[in-house]
């Protein structure tokens, strides 16, 4: 009696698991690989994951990593995305094989990129013309999302017009260059954000809107209370926020459906 309750209990958790999207859904049709492809002659690697079941014409969400580089987090999303439906193909703005290993050369990569926007433009237009290239999608219908330096990146492509459905923001940063504005930005934006996020905080959020209410660009914003930087990264045990990541990542699919149905 005791085993069968506690088998009653364990398919509830499963089930809620479901519900919110942090736990597989249907796995059974799942392929995800590394893609390689070149920019300007240097190697990248990006990875695509892909639910067969779903069948042909599915809908494209770009993911943009975090500083540290295309890694297991990032591969762990795109194939979540993809058990609901949504093909996923995760960029590469690095280079195949450069991985940071600590803050240091996580702050030199993006940091290179962040001094060099043209180059950025570039590797994100080619990840979108790579994501756009997979099989069994359909390449009219995309959402670009980041994470925390992922987050900047997107907002990058939304400044720069990029033809994307949306643009989501996962505790990215919202700095806007000399020069650049949102007046060329088409798609949706939804950002999520934490407010204790020392690296980017609520007065950079009061710009961001005000910036996106000038540019007439449609827009939403959930802002979660005392929740710090990098609150979706389950690895990062003194950030993560179990009750922020589940509701940003149901604001996600909500966003998903709604721009991409």
């Amino acid at each position: 009696m005791i085993r069968k309750l506690l088998l009653v209990a364990l398919a509830a958790v499963v089930t809620t698991l479901i519900a919110v999207g942090l736990a597989p859904a249907v796995k059974a049709d799942i392929v995800a690989e590394p893609v390689v492809y070149t920019i300007n002659e240097q190697p990248f690697e990006g990875y695509f994951a892909i639910n067969e079941g779903f069948g042909d014409s599915q809908p494209v969400v770009l993911l943009v990593h975090d500083w540290d580089g295309l890694g297991d987090y990032e591969k762990r999303r795109a194939q979540m995305l993809a058990e609901q439906g949504y093909a996923t193909f995760a960029v590469d703005l690095y280079g195949q094989g450069v991985r940071p290993t600590n803050a240091d050369e996580s702050r030199a990569q993006s940091g290179m990129l962040y001094a060099d926007r043209d180059t950025l433009r570039s590797r994100l237009m080619a990840g979108l013309a790579q994501a756009q290239a997979q099989p069994s999608i359909d390449g009219s219908r995309v959402v670009a999302i980041g994470y925390c330096f992922g987050g900047a990146a997107v907002l990058e492509m939304a400044r720069a017009g990029m033809d994307v459905d949306g643009f989501v923001s996962f505790h990215g940063s919202f700095d806007t260059p000399e020069g650049q504005d949102y007046s060329q930005t088409s798609g949706r934006i939804l950002v999520l954000h934490g407010s204790d996020d020392g690296a980017a905080p609520m007065a950079d959020v009061a710009q961001l809107a005000s910036e996106l209410d000038a540019a007439e660009v449609d827009f939403d914003m959930e802002i979660y209370g005392g929740v710090d930087h990098a609150f979706t990264v389950w690895s990062d045990a003194d950030r993560y926020d179990a009750m922020a990541d589940r509701r940003s990542w149901r604001a996600l699919i909500t966003f998903l459906d709604e721009t991409l149905s």
